[in-house]
């Protein structure tokens, strides 16, 4: 074999790679685009929170400068699309007060929500002696001699999205649920043993 040949047959295989390598690129594209396409025409809509119920059993100044609170939620979840699921992976929820977390973390399982369910939770909040910035012990107690408390409970997470056998990406989840409480008006609660339990029903604003 000469080497004029041997030129030849690597030509040859050059072109074969590069036939196979556009091939599989053209392919890959006509996926994404499949995918995208698809993506577009269902269009996900954002989950639905509300939060339904705050029963406080205690919240309060426990020293001057610290937090006191023990709080369980009852929050909804209404997934609005009728085409795709949600995966909620790494969820927690904690109450805040003017802006600063007032209770630990508390975690949620893992959960898929398939088209249009409804998922509900009642965790636990807690906060035993939380330092607190002293302007918050002054507009916690004026707040509660004015007779109502604004609680903010936030979602962090993230879920993803379920489209047929295809599952997305991970996105952020952020979630403010603002929760009255009307310390004033023991008439505005349910007495739950020590506790009061108020019917809140407040829709909550989510950023995904």
């Amino acid at each position: 074999m000469s080497a004029k040949d041997c030129g030849h047959h690597d030509d040859d295989r050059k072109k074969f790679y590069r036939c196979l390598l556009a091939t599989l690129l053209v392919f890959i594209i006509l996926i994404l685009f499949i995918i995208l396409l698809i993506w577009l025409i269902l269009r996900p809509t954002k989950p639905h929170f509300i939060l339904q119920d705050a029963t406080v059993y205690a919240f309060n100044v426990s020293t001057p400068s610290s937090l006191t609170s023990n709080i369980q939620i009852t929050i909804s979840s209404r997934n609005p699309n009728g085409r795709i699921g949600i995966y909620y992976d790494k969820v927690d929820l904690y109450g805040s007060y003017h802006g600063q977390q007032i209770t630990l973390p508390t975690w949620l399982p893992p959960t898929y929500q398939g088209h249009k369910d409804i998922t509900v939770w009642s965790p636990f909040l807690y906060g035993n002696e939380v330092p607190i910035a002293p302007f918050l012990t002054s507009a916690l107690n004026q707040d509660q001699l004015a007779g109502t408390v604004l609680i903010n409970i936030r979602v962090d997470g993230r879920i993803r999205w379920k489209v047929g056998t295809f599952i997305s990406g991970r996105y952020h989840l952020h979630v403010n649920c603002p929760a009255y409480i009307s310390f004033g008006n023991k008439n505005s609660g349910i007495a739950v043993g020590s506790a009061i339990k108020y019917q809140l029903v407040m829709d909550c604003h989510v950023n995904v």
